[in-house]
């Protein structure tokens, strides 16, 4: 199909008459705007704002916006159109586990789905977000601003278990794979330089409590909770991370390294369905799930008596 341009040049060049013009922008081009009006009913976006220059996507739950770059079919309202919702039990579960008061912390923050999704169900709760990739980064920056979420600070560096500045492998059409490694195995990935803490380090410089992580960093968790070992022992938070065989191999550890090394500072390991808590033991090659939560035993032992499944 012709996009939308190439459909004008080709009336403004006289390649096609008037006629033929009219009905090739509404066949081609604009009956999709009631395509889609039809469709979003199935979805968890509620509403696509066509801009100068941009698209903005609101999600139906919680209203939040979210401007989409051009290319990125991997962020989330992109998601929520391809399989009408976006990682729906993990998100329920982390609101859930998030108070009022929190200090929240989104390692990997990416364009802010997440940020701003906690930000908006728990006023009282303070955020930081955490993005290296510049240009992702000013994607974070947008959708902060557009939101109007005062309760989020976000930075321009990530964390690992050393601080200094390293490379980051970087793809426009899947801005949530950029990664410390290049997890994709692509030729035509992007390289940028960007800085990167310990989180043990930037908790000594702020002094910040943590009362809960996200982590998704493409294969460097391992990396991030290593150089967090302090914070972990000291404030006990609550833990959501994503952990994919395919990606920790790119940095050389098994996913059973995070599940002891939290089993060693008394913490369970859990994955999240339909409002629940499933107590999980190790990953092995038939490991369907990606998303954990680790709650201290002791700590969080209300969380994990109110919302553990019985099975």
């Amino acid at each position: 199909m012709n996009s939308i341009n190439t459909t004008l040049a080709k009336y403004t060049d006289g390649s096609i008459d008037k006629s033929t013009f009219i009905k090739s922008m509404y066949e081609d081009h604009h009956a999709a705007l009631f395509d889609y009006a039809d469709y979003l009913t199935r979805t968890n976006i509620k509403k696509i704002e066509i801009e100068d220059g941009r698209v903005i996507m609101t999600s139906r739950d919680r209203g939040i916006r979210i401007a989409c770059a051009y290319g990125d079919f991997r962020i989330a309202p992109i998601e929520m159109l391809n399989f009408f919702d976006y990682e729906k039990n993990e998100s329920i579960m982390m609101e859930n586990l998030v108070s009022d008061g929190d200090n929240y912390f989104d390692i990997g923050a990416n364009i802010g789905w997440y940020s701003i999704n906690i930000a908006v169900s728990r006023r009282a709760a303070k955020i930081f977000s955490f993005e290296p990739i510049p240009k992702t980064y000013s994607h974070l920056q947008r959708n902060i601003e557009i939101n109007s979420v005062p309760n989020v600070k976000i930075h321009n560096f990530g964390f690992s278990s050393k601080a200094g500045e390293f490379p980051f492998y970087y793809y426009p059409e899947g801005s949530g794979n950029a990664s410390s490694a290049n997890v994709t195995g692509r030729t035509d990935i992007e390289t940028v330089q960007c800085k990167v803490k310990t989180l043990d380090e930037y908790i000594t410089e702020t002094c910040t409590r943590v009362d809960f992580i996200k982590c998704d960093v493409e294969g460097a968790e391992l990396l991030v909770f290593q150089g967090a070992i302090k914070t972990i022992i000291k404030d006990k938070p609550i833990v959501f991370s994503e952990i994919l065989r395919k990606w920790s191999v790119k940095f050389n550890y098994n996913p059973n390294e995070i599940f002891d090394l939290f089993r060693q500072y008394g913490y369970r390991v859990f994955t999240a369905i339909d409002n629940n808590l499933l107590e999980f033991g190790n990953m092995t090659e038939s490991t369907t799930e990606t998303n954990f939560f680790f709650l201290h035993s002791e700590k969080h032992l209300h969380q994990i008596s109110r919302f553990l499944k019985n099975v």
